[in-house]
């Protein structure tokens, strides 16, 4: 659908049974992000900012309400469906870096090439271009045990970004960096997205990185409380 939000969600529910209870993660969330936005999804912890972006990623399914990405309904997207929008046509970043451990930094970054049935020369060539544009030009032969951690989370979002997705998904990206290191990977964020168009979606607690976000969406118990847009205060 021509100039339909990256994700366009509409009271979204979703509740995770604890034993004999029954937690309410999300209590009907509206939800747009546009093409090329940068939104940092704020909140306490238990606010809900995982599980949304868990279903926004199509790793999990709500509860109830809708959700829409790129124009299509994830409801009416079997599991394979789902499984290939994830692999084409979004990235994602997590605290813990998640990298191979015995792959180089270029070796980790040609992975969604690999999945998508890219080609070695041009796995190669989009790989190193991409380690390039965040600064690792020149470490595409490391291991992650040779690289510091602002370096591991730079391979992070090199891999994310390297098979041009539509949006990229981030959680708590920073969020095992020192307080330097993490503005320096925010401030990234928003340079590659001004660079490559692909929207953001950064889920976070940390004031810093809120304050630098265009666009600000605040979660506490399970409902958006606020959604600010423009300079922070």
């Amino acid at each position: 659908m021509e100039n339909a939000p990256v994700f366009r969600a509409r009271g979204l529910v979703k509740r995770y049974s604890m034993g004999d209870a029954v937690v309410d993660a999300l209590r009907g969330v509206d939800l747009e992000v546009g093409a090329g936005e940068v939104v940092a999804v704020a909140g306490p912890s238990g606010s809900g900012k995982s599980t949304l972006l868990h279903l926004l990623g199509t790793l999990d399914e709500p509860d109830a309400g809708s959700l829409e990405v790129a124009g299509t309904a994830v409801a009416a997207m079997d599991e394979r469906a789902r499984t290939l929008f994830r692999r084409l046509r979004l990235g994602f970043v997590f605290q813990t870096f998640n990298l191979l451990p015995v792959l180089s930094a270029e070796e980790n970054v040609e992975l969604p090439l690999w999945l998508a049935g890219v080609g070695g020369r041009e796995r190669r060539a989009r790989a190193r271009e991409a380690l390039a544009e965040v600064g690792l030009g020149g470490r595409v032969g490391h291991r992650p045990d040779q690289l510091s951690g602002g370096e591991r989370q730079r391979v992070a979002i090199a891999r994310a970004l390297v098979h041009r997705p539509l949006a990229v998904l981030a959680d708590e990206p920073t969020g095992n960096l020192d307080s330097e290191t993490a503005v320096a990977v925010m401030d990234l964020l928003t340079a590659l997205n001004r660079s490559s168009g692909t929207a953001f979606v950064v889920c976070t607690h940390d004031p810093a990185l809120i304050a630098r976000a265009p666009r600000r969406v605040f979660l506490r118990d399970g409902r958006v409380v606020a959604d600010e847009r423009g300079a922070a205060a």
